[in-house]
């Protein structure tokens, strides 16, 4: 599924939340959810509201803070705040998107602040309010069933804002700096109509920004900001379809079996090339199924390389962080397809006495396709003086001779 973003207000947490509330996202789930970050009494709240008579979704967060003898929003440490949502046991899919919206929090207010982002410590984004819109939005996406997020181009509003950094620019700086390679356009408002936390979660989730894609409409919501400026509607639009691009195969197809999997991808154009090989082993660790890079021309023409992870729903948690850790992203792309796979199973088979391992692939109970393993042939071919060409090529022979194929 594609969800489009039309920000025709803006975009931030709260406004985004709502809109896919407003387009099918249960409350409840979402709250059920909430709940596992362990801060009591955390839940969100909706009401209906107008603004210019359009009919919106609006989203209040609620938190019993009285009741632990709190009257304000604690602010946490970036590292806090990851720790919380890392160990609350989220969808893993909704893990991964909460991580990198905060991740590219911190990374913005470092270089704002002049600090590590493990330094970086949250004041507004820190807060309840900002974790909750987060995690609602990574929860409601996961609910929704969206593979991809495109989105318009952002309004900029000027003016100034009060924060708990004394009153800042807008747009505000750590806003400016996550929204470096972003479509943005001028609009003469003195509101700040994009946060913070809004910019990160576009930042950190389309994957295309313009105008409307070809997709089939299946669902619409609209979530209000908390003004109603005169100007424009303070909305933003979530409009969710299937793709009218997408090739669809028949129920009816005798296909192998499918499983679902998803393609991590990020941007880089200011990593050293020698690294790259560290940053693909460390996701292999971390369980992916395949790491591959394009050489690719980036902005400015800065020569640079597209990463890509593919990985099973169960460790792209790991597979993010261990991209995240190991190159200069600011973020990632996440994209979920339907994978169609052959049974696969091994044999041993003799090579001058030393063991080759040689993959099968069936379907059903043909097999399709025989491959001996590269690294086997490569270690055997060492240990008796051989070309690995020659040792492939024999255990290849063994292996369709002892299975008739």
């Amino acid at each position: 599924m594609i969800l489009y973003l039309d920000c025709i207000g803006g975009i931030a947490g709260d406004m985004f939340l709502s809109a896919l509330i407003d387009a099918g996202a249960s409350v409840d789930l979402i709250n059920d959810e909430l709940r596992k970050l362990g801060i009591f009494g955390l839940r969100i709240t909706t009401e209906r509201t107008q603004r210019h008579a359009i009919d919106c979704c609006h989203v209040s967060v609620g938190w019993d803070a009285l009741t632990n003898g709190q009257t304000e929003h604690p602010h946490r440490p970036y590292v806090h705040v990851r720790e919380l949502i890392a160990n609350a046991g989220l969808p893993p899919k909704a893990t991964a998107r909460s991580l990198a919206a905060f991740h590219l929090l911190a990374v913005a207010e470092g270089r704002i602040h002049g600090v590590a982002p493990d330094e970086v410590h949250f004041h507004e984004v820190g807060s309840e309010d900002s974790i909750a819109d987060v995690v609602g939005v990574a929860v409601a996406l996961d609910l929704l069933e969206i593979d991809e997020v495109h989105c318009s181009p952002l309004p900029i509003g000027r003016g100034f804002v009060r924060s708990a950094h004394g009153v800042l620019p807008l747009p505000a700086p750590a806003t400016l700096e996550i929204l470096r390679g972003v479509p943005t356009e001028g609009v003469d408002i003195e509101k700040e109509l994009v946060t913070p936390t809004g910019a990160a979660l576009v930042a950190s989730l389309a994957t295309k920004f313009g105008g409307f894609p070809s997709m089939m409409v299946q669902s619409i919501g609209y979530g209000a900001g908390g003004r109603d400026l005169p100007q424009r509607p303070n909305i933003v639009r979530a409009v969710i379809g299937f793709s009218t691009t997408t090739e669809i195969i028949s129920a009816h197809s005798v296909l192998p079996s499918s499983s679902q999997v998803v393609v991590i991808e990020t941007n880089l154009d200011d990593m050293s090339p020698e690294l790259v090989p560290d940053a693909s082993a460390a996701a292999m660790r971390a369980g992916a199924l395949d790491v591959w890079a394009t050489p690719a021309f980036m902005k400015k023409g800065r020569p640079g390389f597209v990463l890509n992870a593919l990985a099973r729903q169960e460790n792209v948690v790991a597979v993010v962080d261990a991209l995240l850790s190991e190159t200069s992203a600011l973020g990632v792309r996440m994209s979920t397809y339907d994978r169609v796979e052959l049974e696969r199973s091994f044999v041993s088979v003799d090579v001058d006495g030393e063991s080759v391992s040689v993959k099968l692939g069936l379907r059903g109970t043909r097999i399709v396709n025989v491959a001996p393993e590269h690294d086997d042939c490569a270690a055997v071919a060492a240990k008796l003086g051989h070309p690995v060409k020659e040792v492939y090529a024999r255990a290849l022979s063994a292996a369709l001779a002892t299975r008739n194929i």
